[in-house]
């Protein structure tokens, strides 16, 4: 069987599999969350776009969707994993609990990349996710936690060790969900069959114009709300 290794679907999640791993280092040497925000930037970048590339050249491969999960399971599961146990170890805590118990506190962190590894897994099984997510997808949590480092270290918010274990454990269980979440995944560019899309957009570049360095984790947990309400609407329906 001949494998085509290098195709510029692939290479482009090549782009995503390096900007991610490039994060995972910036936070491990530097603890530099700003820099790594915004390769998880790119990250997502890339990944947006060698699906759509791969569906214009109509190159879509099963070695290009395998790559797919392992490039995106380093930058959106790995990477805010490594920030949010970063960012535990640097934070203040409010409760009186002793070092022991609170230096193995930030291990649990880690169940953001134990739990993107399941997200990504059945999303590779699943033929329902074609339109639609089962779960959180894995660019929005990793773009949110590293969001909110990034926040945080530049002095925007703060946040005990307490409310970034559970923000982990929550984004977490989000991963793997029931919940059904839209995709971006336009039906053509006309209005009809895309009004969520269009208008979930509009909504991104007002918050981004409004909140500037607040709108990626507001416009996060806009997209949980409106797909958890939308999924609970459509549960009662059926």
């Amino acid at each position: 069987m001949k494998i085509r290794l290098f195709t510029i679907p692939n290479f482009l999640t090549l782009g995503n599999l390096v900007c991610g791993a490039s994060a995972a280092i910036a936070i491990l040497t530097n603890g530099d969350f700003k820099l790594a925000f915004w390769l998880v930037v790119a990250s997502a970048i890339f990944d947006f776009f060698d699906g759509f590339a791969a569906r214009l050249l109509k190159s879509t491969s099963a070695i290009g969707v395998e790559l797919d999960s392992l490039a995106d399971m380093v930058s959106f599961g790995l990477v805010p994993a490594v920030a949010m146990f970063s960012w535990y170890n640097q934070a203040p805590q409010l409760s009186q609990l002793s070092d022991c118990v609170i230096g193995w506190g930030a291990y649990l962190t880690l169940i953001i990349v134990a739990f993107s590894a399941l997200r990504l897994a059945k999303f590779n099984i699943d033929d329902t996710q074609h339109t639609e997510f089962c779960g959180l997808p894995t660019p929005a949590n990793g773009l949110f936690c590293l969001s909110l480092a990034m926040l945080a270290q530049s002095g925007d918010i703060t946040f005990a060790k307490e409310i970034i274990l559970l923000t982990s454990i929550v984004m977490a269980c989000l991963l793997i969900s029931p919940i059904r979440m839209f995709a971006l995944k336009f039906k053509g560019f006309g209005w009809s069959g895309n009004e969520l899309r269009y208008s979930f957009l509009v909504a991104c570049v007002v918050l981004i114009a409004a909140f500037t360095k607040y709108a990626i984790p507001s416009i996060i947990l806009i997209y949980i709300v409106i797909s958890t309400l939308r999924w609970l609407i459509s549960s009662r329906k059926a």
